[in-house]
């Protein structure tokens, strides 16, 4: 099965009203150049503050994504957003589970499984995120890893649902240190996920999902990783602040 190639752009803690107005105004002339794959789906992440901007401002066939959401719709959750918050100012997706939330901020599998389900009852579509330190790679624990943080993803999950989910393998040990694990390592842990999602949700689904890549790509190392045959897209850090890099990325398949 053919699966479209899918690049997410996560602005993490970045950004300002007029970095932001420049960073959009640089992908928008891109776009309208045609100087980007429009067989490639395209996701932009920026801080919480500055959704609601991104998304009317970013053209489409482009959308956004929130970096995060909590599991209720509204209350006293002094602090948090909502799924419905980022849908009403024009997010279509969130990233879900990043270890940046996990090891900062203490979320454990049952709450990023919890999170999952209500952004999907919510009306988003979800980027769920899973990997492995560089301590459980080096003990050959890298599946047992991710499993452990998809399993309670998958248990939520409707048959209909993993149409609107892309996973996201991002080896933490590879996010932001420069160092990116081999296209030989992404592809045996790609296609590692893939054979569990056949033997444990369906072999239709497995086939279908669209499973990431993230960890410190770059416009030197995307066109590598992207001919791999389990890798279906990248979740971008530090490139997708910079627009040239990022329009790089997104053409990795072109």
């Amino acid at each position: 099965m053919t699966r479209q190639f899918v690049v997410g752009g996560n602005w993490k803690l970045n950004g300002s009203a007029s970095a932001n107005g420049a960073l959009v105004g640089a992908f928008n002339e891109a776009i309208e150049k045609g100087e980007c794959d429009s067989n490639t789906e395209v996701i932009c992440a920026p801080p919480a503050l500055y959704v609601g901007a991104v998304a009317n401002s970013l053209k489409a066939p482009w959308s956004v994504a929130g970096q995060n959401c909590y599991v209720k719709a509204s209350g006293a959750f002094t602090g948090e957003n909502s799924a419905h918050m980022l849908k009403d100012v024009g997010a279509t997706w969130v990233i879900l589970g990043h270890s940046e939330r996990r090891a900062i901020f203490g979320e454990s599998e049952a709450l990023v499984a919890e999170k999952c389900r209500f952004a999907l009852d919510s009306g988003l579509k979800i980027v769920p995120c899973i990997g492995e330190q560089l301590a459980d790679r080096e003990a050959g624990k890298t599946l047992e890893v991710c499993i452990q943080q998809l399993k309670p993803i998958a248990d939520v999950l409707k048959k209909e649902d993993w149409a609107n989910v892309v996973i996201a393998y991002e080896p933490v040990w590879a996010i932001g240190t420069g160092v990116t694990a081999t296209p030989e390592q992404a592809q045996e842990t790609h296609e590692q996920l893939r054979g569990w999602i056949k033997e444990n949700v369906g072999a239709d689904i497995a086939d279908a999902v669209r499973i990431q890549y993230g960890g410190s790509v770059n416009a030197g190392n995307c066109k590598t990783l992207a001919q791999k045959p389990d890798i279906d897209g990248f979740l971008v850090g530090g490139a997708s602040l910079k627009p040239a890099d990022f329009i790089t990325i997104v053409n990795a398949k072109k």
